[in-house]
């Protein structure tokens, strides 16, 4: 809320000054609508009459990122309490008609203009096209009348309408929107999910018809679209919002093949693998890591290849490795980085070993424990459970034990090093990792106590002469 304050109290006095100099300001975009919505907007965007140049010229600081297409960031002092933040960046957009999007991505041309509506009317969805005056909201809040926000919009598009019916509608001409910039074809069923929004019928049809062309869309604004998908809360609806309009298929094709896969109905009561990842997307929290989200939905991924009816029931053979190797190849198409693709690939290749952790040694369970971001690991495994045969033994098992070890008991400083194996007259070779292995096993099972111990556990198993 502080941080809420200091950003809305930042684009105010951009407005103020905007205006003090004879230019049309608004707040505009999502700003107004998560205002509307009572939600605490991430950020303020002003739009302006003022050209670029006179905006540079009128705040000094101020930055021309995109100033061929009127966009120009504000520097300002958060202020007194507001914040901790040294300064807030405000986007500053001149108002505009896009002429052209060749590339289904940027405008080929800008034209500014002098008018709110036209700025507006080449806008995504209605209810990302609201204006708001910030002047009127005061006059509003300081009359206790925060009831009547909407008193201070300026909807030409019908925004406020669609948000009181909870509807996602482009704004004009829903397949000439999609045409401009096809990312918008994923951002409408963001929004639809994360507002519990309808899709229009008129822009899902839209959608439908131009779901193939979504390859024409960066990779890694694929990628983000889809991140923000699992981790803004409504992570299921999201999913199922891609499938009815045909865009799974194209964005995740190996997701879309779960879709009909069944599964032994004494484990996996649900029912078939889409089902079951329906239900792991459902739990996924609101701000959640975003590794554990794409975990979720893409731990059992190498079901639909491996599926096997057997004679005795459904097996999926090795399951857990294909799908690994599935999910390296969308994180090399998505252009994950290399740290977050092996914090996701490590969920994938692990989820499975929960089902022994009662029955492991301690060494193994020890040794389990020390996989990064274990508690991610956690979460995977109780959300699995919960969303097919519903026990919860081995999670409870492995939480309670993982929070009864410190740090040093799951990894010790170790009694035995190469150093001492060297020392006691054995040379490094093939065998030496064996001989350290033994060791820290014992250690870990509290077998031995010192590196003499040690070293003659490693003795009396005939590794060292």
């Amino acid at each position: 809320m502080v941080a809420q304050r200091a950003a809305e109290h930042a684009a105010a006095d951009i407005v103020a000054r905007l205006r003090s100099h004879g230019h049309q300001a608004y707040f505009v975009g999502g700003c107004v609508r998560d205002l509307l919505l009572g939600r605490e907007p991430a950020d303020f965007d002003v739009a302006t009459s003022a050209r670029p140049e006179q905006v540079l010229a009128l705040f000094e600081r101020s930055f021309a990122v995109g100033a061929q297409f009127g966009v120009v960031l504000v520097a300002s002092a958060a202020g007194g309490e507001l914040s901790d933040s040294p300064e807030i960046l405000t986007e500053v957009a001149t108002f505009r008609n896009d002429r052209g999007y060749s590339d289904g991505r940027r405008p080929d041309a800008v034209a500014f203009s002098s008018r709110a509506q036209d700025d507006v009317e080449r806008r995504d969805f209605t209810i990302n096209g609201l204006l708001l005056d910030p002047d009127r909201l005061a006059e509003l809040r300081l009359a206790g009348e925060t009831g009547r926000m909407s008193d201070a919009v300026l909807d030409f598009v019908g925004g406020v309408r669609d948000l009181t019916l909870g509807v996602v509608r482009a704004i004009g001409d829903p397949r000439l929107r999609f045409d401009e910039d096809k990312l918008r074809l994923l951002r409408a069923v963001r929004f639809a999910a994360r507002f519990e929004f309808a899709l229009e019928p008129a822009t899902a049809a839209a959608i439908r018809e131009q779901a193939a062309a979504i390859g024409q869309v960066s990779r890694e604004r694929v990628r983000d679209e889809l991140t923000r998908m699992l981790t803004e809360g409504r992570a299921r609806r999201a999913f199922e919002l891609l499938d009815q309009t045909g865009l799974l298929a194209q964005v995740l094709p190996e997701v879309a093949r779960m879709k009909g896969v069944a599964q032994p109905p004494q484990f996996h009561p649900e029912g078939d693998v889409w089902v079951h990842t329906l239900l792991l997307l459902e739990q996924l929290p609101e701000g959640c890591a975003p590794e554990l989200a794409w975990g979720a939905l893409l731990h059992d991924v190498g079901k639909p290849p491996t599926f096997r009816q057997a004679p005795d029931r459904i097996r999926f053979d090795r399951h857990v490795e294909v799908g690994a190797r599935i999910a390296q190849e969308i994180f090399r198409r998505l252009r994950f980085s290399n740290s977050a693709a092996a914090q996701i690939l490590s969920l994938i290749e692990n989820h499975m070993r929960f089902g022994d952790v009662e029955k492991m040694k301690e060494s193994t369970l020890r040794r389990f424990f020390r996989l990064p971001e274990f508690d991610r690991h956690l979460a995977l495994h109780k959300m699995d459970c919960l969303a097919s045969h519903g026990s919860l033994d081995c999670y409870r098992f492995a939480q309670e034990r993982f929070a009864s070890l410190s740090r040093e008991q799951v990894r010790p400083a170790l009694l035995v090093t190469g150093k001492d194996l060297i020392a006691a007259g054995y040379r490094p070779g093939p065998e030496f990792k064996k001989m350290l292995t033994l060791a820290e096993d014992a250690q870990l099972e509290g077998r031995i106590q010192s590196r003499d111990e040690g070293l003659a556990l490693i003795r009396a198993a005939g590794g060292l002469r």
